[in-house]
């Protein structure tokens, strides 16, 4: 140990930032850690550099080109010209707007419902958030083909049991449906916003969880001070709990917001953008010029398009809403700018899309009502003297809305559940539709037998786990690089990283085809293997960077005094103790590429070579839709995914909430 400790004087001096006269001038002027930088920070900068960077600026290029015959002609502006007479494109940019809005706005007001009832609930609370974790944990394919077939107009149960309780028809009479029983997929006037109801029921657990670590963090002394004011229930949300969760709020959203703006494999699986152009957003039209069309310059251009749209309103949106108010004024502006934003929002949609409009009012209008309706009684009860009886109403309230919400979330997944254990007759003829009887694995033989499913599978295993692999080292080193490291740039770098996290997919799949058609990769594993990191690597390196400032440097610090170098510091002392975000990192990253389909979809076309959700979706063919293989199919896709969020559950909320804190 003695010999340690007296380690050489250059060695001692690094547990400390040295002094500007011991920095050599390359290190003056690149930073003090620039070469270890460089060597953690290239497999990244490669990545990002060669299948994001690069694809963007190719997707400029080629947007400024025109196909014909076999060669591309330079046109300029042309293709963007084109766009504001092109009626599929402005029903497209019509209908992602539409799409997002709504389904943003249900998502807030149910995921802040379910928050408020899960930070209330003092028994069960770990079980219930689990169960309300699950429609954002199974894969979209299994999301799209259980709501298609639940939505079937003729087979699907939906019909069945709102017919069988009489609302069906009350539907009808209300004027919320044309026609009873409904076509909720075909309709044009349904379509929209039987997508909107789905993408909501996948998303409100991710705003649920994002509520309610953010209900958790707003301090009890607010509460009880605003209880002595007295201040009623409402008072409390408005001038408590809202602000407490405003900066939550704006980066949930926000996320979101370009996430369902972006959309694409909810949509084709559900409606293919049908009926007509019904629900067809603007990335599917992109998808139908360049591919369908291969008019790569019109499609490039209808992406790049509306890149600044979305760049400059989350720009403005965030840095409003972040704002510190230094006068009184720009206070009030502050609380104002909200229901501006709202109130221009709600115009918006009443005009681009009237029918939808006051369907959602109404829908809206109830659930606050019943929600206004039974914290009135609540606080009557109270100011009464009555705490045990407003006690009882405000838990069975509690209770009877906390049922209904994880009725609304586990239906769909139960259906999946029976119906994979059906015989055909019985997924045919609707008999027992709610229970198998009797129980029988007949639709897992012909799913192996029929379909080369488990090519599929073993497909996705390899694809998944080595994109993963690729992304997690590329991260670790990158991520440390960004937290400890001192070194010119490393700011821009981290800037660029979360600038591609929130890069649409639907901006690179075009240059990444061309690209991999240029180089003969398309129909191959590897093609997959490549670009999935486009989507991983800049989350993974985002979440790790935080991770590792969250652990402090006094460790790596007392390993380099005894003799440690930085690179052994990093690997015996930063990463076991980094086990929480790593482990949370390759469950997120690992998902994504298991869920990923728009990249798949293009880039591969032979059944040997498909993934999991390509290759269920092309089961389908034309009307004939094999409800009990589908279902056999998605309880099999989604069970390694609920296992491994089941058992990882820990060092996912440990890995997260250390990341997001500090990045």
């Amino acid at each position: 140990m003695r010999s340690v400790r007296s380690a050489p004087a250059p060695v001692t001096r690094r547990s400390s930032p040295p002094g500007p006269g011991s920095l050599t001038p390359t290190q003056r002027r690149l930073g003090r850690d620039w070469r270890l930088a460089a060597l953690f920070l290239t497999p990244t900068a490669v990545l990002v550099g060669v299948l994001v960077l690069v694809p963007i600026v190719q997707s400029i290029i080629t947007s400024t080109t025109e196909r014909h015959g076999a060669d591309n002609v330079f046109v300029g502006l042309d293709n963007y010209a084109a766009l504001p007479g092109d009626g599929q494109f402005r029903a497209g940019v019509v209908n992602s707007f539409v799409f997002t809005a709504y389904a943003e706005v249900f998502k807030v007001v149910l995921g802040l419902a379910a928050a408020l009832l899960l930070h209330q609930l003092r028994r069960g609370r770990a079980l219930v958030t689990g169960l309300l974790l699950v429609p954002w944990v199974v894969p979209t394919v299994v999301t799209a083909f259980s709501w298609r077939s639940l939505l079937d107009p003729i087979f699907g149960s939906v019909n069945t049991l709102l017919t069988a309780s009489g609302i069906g028809p009350l539907l009808a009479s209300a004027h919320l449906v044309d026609s009873w029983p409904a076509g909720w997929l075909s309709d044009p006037s349904l379509a929209m916003p039987s997508v909107i109801l789905v993408n909501v029921w996948k998303g409100v657990p991710f705003f649920t969880v994002c509520f309610l670590a953010g209900l958790k963090a707003i301090p009890a002394d607010q509460y009880e001070a605003a209880t002595i004011d007295g201040a009623s229930a409402w008072q409390r949300f408005a001038h408590v709990t809202l602000p407490g969760l405003r900066h939550v709020m704006t980066v949930t959203v926000t996320l979101s917001s370009i996430w369902t703006f972006n959309n694409f494999d909810l949509i084709w699986l559900l409606t293919q953008g049908g009926p007509g152009n019904a629900t067809a957003p603007y990335v599917l039209v992109a998808y139908s010029k360049a591919i369908l069309q291969l008019q790569y310059g019109a499609g490039a251009a209808v992406t790049l398009v509306m890149l600044p749209v979305i760049a400059g309103l989350v720009f403005i949106l965030v840095r409003a809403l972040r704002a510190d108010a230094g006068t009184k004024s720009a206070g009030r502006a502050r609380k104002a700018l909200p229901w501006v934003v709202a109130a221009t929002v709600a115009i918006l949609l009443a005009w681009a899309s009237p029918q939808i409009f006051w369907k959602a009012a109404v829908v809206l209008g109830v659930i606050l009502l019943i929600a206004a309706a039974v914290g009135r009684v609540v606080s009557g009860l109270q100011a009464k003297g009555g705490r045990r009886a407003s006690s009882l109403v405000s838990g069975a309230g509690s209770g009877v809305a906390l049922a209904g919400l994880l009725a609304f979330v586990l239906g769909p997944v139960y259906w999946i559940a029976v119906t994979a254990f059906k015989s055909e007759g019985q997924v045919v003829t609707r008999e027992h539709d709610l229970w198998p009887t009797p129980w029988t694995l007949e639709q897992f033989g012909a799913l192996f037998t029929n379909q080369p499913f488990g090519r599929w599978y073993l497909n996705t295993v390899l694809v998944s786990t080595a994109s993963t692999a690729v992304a997690l080292v590329c991260a670790v080193l990158g991520g440390y690089a960004l937290a400890r490291l001192r070194f010119r740039g490393a700011q821009g770098f981290t800037v660029t990283v979360l600038l591609t996290y929130v890069m649409p997919g639907a901006l690179l799949f075009i240059p990444l085809y061309q690209l991999l058609i240029g180089v003969r990769l398309t129909d191959s594993m590897w093609s997959l293997v490549l670009t999935y990191p486009t989507f991983t690597l800049p989350f993974a390196t985002w979440l790790l960077s935080g991770y590792f400032a969250s652990i402090p440097a006094e460790l790596e610090e007392a390993a380099l005094v005894d003799g440690c170098t930085r690179v052994q510091a990093f690997r015996r002392v930063v990463l076991p103790l980094a086990k929480p975000g790593l482990l949370a990192v390759a469950l997120f990253t690992l998902t994504n590429a298991w869920n990923e389909f728009l990249f798949a979809f293009v880039f591969i076309t032979k059944d040997e070579y498909k993934t999991l959700p390509v290759g269920m979706q092309s089961m389908i063919a034309g009307d004939v839709v094999p409800q009990g293989q589908l279902a056999a199919a998605s309880l099999l896709v989604s069970i390694p995914v609920v296992v491994m969020y089941a058992f990882g559950q820990r060092f996912l909320t440990e890995g997260l909430t250390a990341g997001a804190v500090k990045g």
